[in-house]
């Protein structure tokens, strides 16, 4: 009797235990806000949806409105795949074990100050007491990067206003709100040409390898594994490169942890916040 209801059992099972299962496999993506949220959702939605065609695996975008909101959300390991700066694809290693899987080949990552087109400043040292526009503390290229810079290098120190994009540190610079603005290339590159026409950039950090995607651990191999090798497909024909190129990706290669291990000599940890 014990047997045949153990057998029972192993037959019904799986009606209560599919459900679940099924749910947990819309895995949840996670993108660093590094513009505002329709232009961010417009990037990335065909590019999951494309995704989830190839991989046969569901996706869920999950917004942060606010850079510190990602942050607070990849340390506590909310995440499944998530899209992340340098910076952040180290601490999320050390503090949830994410796995970069690619990242583009195709360029470096740098911060950039950018000035008004007419402003009189020729020397990073006249900046130092004024007033400077960042998107966020830990923001690395438009924000990190470049008050390490300054300081470090320059012994210069400013006064930081935090305004939440990229696009908004540019509108500050050019309202002549701020001194000048921190960002990264391919973000002014994305403003429409009226407003690169009235920025200069006038200094350049350090450079690094760009941001990664990455997966948290408890994402199955086979699951990771499919999505990395998603996108490198993406990345060899014309569509799916035309989709990567607007986050932007221009040349999607395979990321490994190893890409990022400079920035534990750059001393950036004493400018980041919450650290």
């Amino acid at each position: 009797m014990r047997a045949r209801l153990l057998s029972i059992l192993a037959l019904i099972a799986p009606l209560f235990i599919s459900p679940v299962w099924a749910a947990e496999t819309a895995y949840r993506f996670g993108v660093v806000p590094q513009f505002e949220p329709r232009k961010l959702a417009g990037i990335w939605v065909p590019i999951i949806k494309e995704l989830e065609k190839r991989t046969r695996l569901e996706f869920k975008m999950v917004g942060s409105s606010k850079i510190p909101d990602f942050e607070v959300s990849f340390l506590a390991g909310e995440f499944d795949f998530a899209y992340m700066n340098p910076y952040h694809a180290m601490l999320a290693a050390e503090k949830q074990g994410y796995v970069p899987l690619v990242r583009d080949g195709g360029r470096e990552l740098f911060g950039i100050l950018v000035l008004p087109k007419d402003s009189p400043i020729q020397d990073v040292k006249e900046l130092a007491g004024k007033i400077v526009a960042f998107p966020a503390p830990n923001a690395l290229g438009a924000s990190l990067l470049i008050r390490a810079d300054l300081e470090t290098i320059h012994g210069v120190k400013v006064k930081p206003l935090y305004v939440q994009t990229h696009s908004s540190v540019y509108l500050n610079v050019i309202l002549n709100k701020t001194a000048a603005g921190g960002g990264v290339q391919s973000t002014l590159n994305s403003q429409k040409k009226e407003i690169q026409d009235r920025l200069r950039v006038f200094y350049k950090t350090r450079a690094m390898a760009p941001h990664p995607l990455t997966a948290h651990p408890r994402v199955p191999r086979g699951h990771r594994e499919a999505v990395k090798q998603a996108l490198l497909e993406m990345a060899a024909n014309e569509e799916g490169r035309a989709l990567l190129e607007k986050i932007p990706m221009l040349e999607a290669v395979a990321a490994n942890p190893k890409d990022y291990r400079v920035l534990k000599d750059w001393g950036l940890e004493h400018f980041y916040e919450g650290h």
